[in-house]
């Protein structure tokens, strides 16, 4: 059998879609062929293997990304299954950060949805080869020949299909291999076996055609390839796998499978795609990394004799363990006992403990070699992001990036033994999920907690209660605006103080400017003669960025704002950084509140699936929550419903949808973009946050 540790048997990939398009129902079934779990787990029973937090449980979704390891065929396949909402999608980011291949499930009856077009924008971010399995074959209303296209149109992706289904909906009972041009026939209920047959004529027929195609797709690709097309018209199959592995790791191609995970059929044909067409550690090109105080760049290549860089990707504090550090080893091998260094604070740690996860479960192993995935006990001092390394060679790993916050609400505490609790918990909230956020309301003394959405603030406060029993009262949600300014404004600002010996002398004169939109705070030195001397100027961007968390209108962070420092005057001995800093901030903060200052709102993307009767209803709902219909288009029986809406203006919409459809609407919505909030509008936002404590 092939040694699983050899890093041409690893397989590090994530299992990442819409959702509800079946990827932990996948990952169980995975798990079960694979001989890791013993019993076939369903979100519907609330038993499976990576959903293993109650209220995953009990919402049938997932929230946090699991890690699990699995044998195939003697290879190691370590899974993440990652959420699908996109509340959670920095568990997707950081999930897809570290992995080499994914593998998209789309649902054979939906297609490519909105969030299936997140992932995939994610997936290219980070150049991740990826294959397609179209899932829910058996249900009513799938259609491969529809999802293929949709991969085409929507994501913009070269399809390569590899399988075709024998029969739909109610009929679907095996699939066609396009390559070996065998007939799969899947009759025993668990899946555990199925019957490879020759196929009938007409199949034949089919899969010739498929292999046509498929010919043709790789050899437009690949050079290889191509030549052997060109030179006899055809491709020999024992040439097209190679060929199709090579085009699927350089991203010009997507594999496609077909199956039903729920009715146990495709899933060993889906495990052989995984190894076949995904890349292990070696096929992937070296992680990128700089050496500390050097801006170089350095390559890390995937060896287990080189010099230790493990990457922190995800942090968790378990109940009996306590924190984890979820971790990549991209070279090098990482072993139990052993001394490493966090670059990023720049301190010596000891490996006390090393597991391989199985979701929830763990087993402790020796070591960790390139290209594993695995976790340390006890860490301190971690971050999502960090880097390990050996003392003898320091390289930093370039870290990921987390979107901004938009929801937030007030938590207050019932007594005086929860003040202390929840402080604690939410601290470690913070140190599991890096797109939450805590800060205490300097006027109300409230704590205030900001995250991606209504789901990911009701799922943190029922940990709170559950998990650590904190008892707390909910603020209603809070939209996170953000402020900028109109038109440009010269303001001087001046901090003078007399005091016995030396005084406080600072003095500036900033112009502030409308920035593009996107463009955050830029601060831009153009004195000129030593009005301000050279020492004072990091001071002088410093109090305008402190300035900027808060603005004139209702306190949200000031956005898209140009700064240039013109002029100022200083005093040889009483000048100071404080001074100066104070100075800016006090011109900054004046000069906005001269420069005709707005809010900006987010607006989210939106996509609702209606069955058709409803729709007339559910333009109505939208456009009665200031939003705008962008298009609508049919998906069998239902209809689609794109659309973009401020997200103050879509709380509880889930209830509204609800009654609407008779519980048969569906909808979700991930951030866009922010927009400028019509007048209006602002009066209205004023008067609803007099007196709210809330501000992001």
């Amino acid at each position: 059998m092939a040694n699983q540790n050899d890093q041409h048997n690893i397989r590090n990939i994530g299992i990442i879609a819409h959702i509800d398009a079946g990827k932990t129902t996948t990952s169980e079934r995975i798990l079960y062929y694979t001989g890791t779990t013993y019993k076939l787990g369903n979100v519907d029973d609330g038993n499976t293997t990576t959903d293993f937090m109650p209220q995953e449980r009990e919402r049938g979704i997932t929230i946090q990304s699991a890690v699990v390891t699995a044998s195939w065929k003697g290879y190691k396949i370590n899974i993440i299954d990652t959420p699908g909402h996109v509340d959670f999608t920095a568990e997707v980011e950081r999930a897809l950060r570290v992995l080499d291949g994914g593998v998209i499930i789309l649902s054979g009856v939906e297609g490519v949805q909105a969030q299936s077009e997140t992932v995939w924008r994610q997936a290219d971010k980070y150049h991740v080869p990826r294959i397609v399995y179209v899932n829910k074959f058996d249900r009513v209303g799938a259609d491969y020949e529809k999802t293929v296209q949709s991969i085409r149109e929507k994501l913009g992706a070269r399809p390569a299909i590899v399988q075709l289904p024998v029969g739909k909906e109610d009929s679907f009972s095996g699939i066609l291999d396009v390559l070996s041009g065998k007939k799969l026939v899947f009759s025993d209920p668990t899946g555990e076996t199925f019957e490879t047959v020759d196929p009938d004529a007409g199949e034949s027929a089919a899969i010739a055609k498929a292999r046509d195609q498929l010919i043709e797709a790789v050899a437009d690709v690949d050079e290889e390839a191509l030549e052997e097309y060109v030179a006899t018209g055809t491709m020999e199959v024992d040439h097209i796998k190679p060929a199709l592995r090579r085009a699927t790791i350089a991203n010009l191609i997507v594999p496609v499978f077909v199956g039903s995970s729920f009715r146990n059929r495709g899933i060993q044909p889906l495990l052989d795609g995984i190894v076949d067409y995904l890349p292990s550690p070696l096929d992937v090109k070296p992680a990128i990394g700089r050496i500390p105080g050097i801006d170089e760049k350095i390559e890390v290549t995937s060896n287990v004799t080189g010099p230790l860089v493990a990457l922190v990707f995800k942090i968790v504090a378990d109940p009996y363990v306590g924190i984890l550090s979820y971790i990549r080893v991209y070279s090098g091998t990482m072993k139990s006992g052993s001394y490493v260094i966090n670059v990023n604070k720049g301190d010596k740690q000891r490996v006390s403990r090393l597991l391989r996860m199985h979701a929830n479960k763990r087993e402790d192993v020796e070591e960790l070699g390139a290209g594993d995935l695995g976790a340390i006990v006890g860490s301190r001092d971690v971050i999502t992001g960090t880097t390990l390394c050996d003392e003898s060679k320091l390289i930093q790993l370039e870290t990921m990036h987390f979107p901004e916050p938009v929801v937030s609400v007030a938590v207050e505490p019932k007594t005086k033994a929860d003040q202390q609790k929840l402080a604690a918990s939410l601290a470690k909230f913070a140190i599991e999920d890096p797109t939450f956020r805590i800060k205490t309301d300097e006027e109300t003394s409230e704590t205030i907690i900001s995250g991606m959405g209504e789901l990911h603030l009701e799922i943190i406060i029922d940990r709170l209660q559950r998990e650590y029993g904190v008892n707390a009262t909910v603020g209603e949600p809070q939209v996170a605006y953000r402020e900028a300014v109109g038109k440009e404004v010269l303001q001087q600002g001046k901090y003078i103080k007399q005091t016995g010996g030396h005084g406080q002398y600072g003095d500036v004169v900033l112009k502030i400017t409308p920035g593009e939109r996107g463009s955050g705070i830029q601060f831009f030195n153009k004195t000129v003669g030593g009005s301000v001397p050279k020492q004072f100027i990091p001071a002088v961007e410093s109090g305008v960025r402190e300035a900027s968390t808060s603005g004139p209108i209702l306190g949200f962070p000031l956005v898209d704002v140009a700064v240039a420092l013109t002029d100022g005057s200083f005093h040889p001995v009483d000048s100071s950084e404080m001074a100066f800093k104070i100075a800016a901030s006090k011109a900054f903060r004046e000069g906005c509140s001269k420069a005709s200052p707005f809010l900006l709102e987010p607006i989210m993307k939106l996509e609702v699936v209606v069955p058709k009767e409803n729709i007339g209803d559910v333009i109505g709902s939208v456009t009665a929550r200031r939003g705008t219909i962008q298009q609508i288009q049919d998906r069998g029986h239902l209809q689609v419903v794109e659309a973009s809406a401020p997200m103050a203006a879509m709380f509880g919409y889930a209830t509204v949808l609800r009654s609407l459809t008779q519980g048969r609407g569906s909808y979700s919505m991930e951030f866009s973009h922010y927009q400028r909030v019509s007048d209006d509008i602002k009066d209205q936002v004023v008067a609803k946050f007099e007196g709210s404590p809330v501000k992001a």
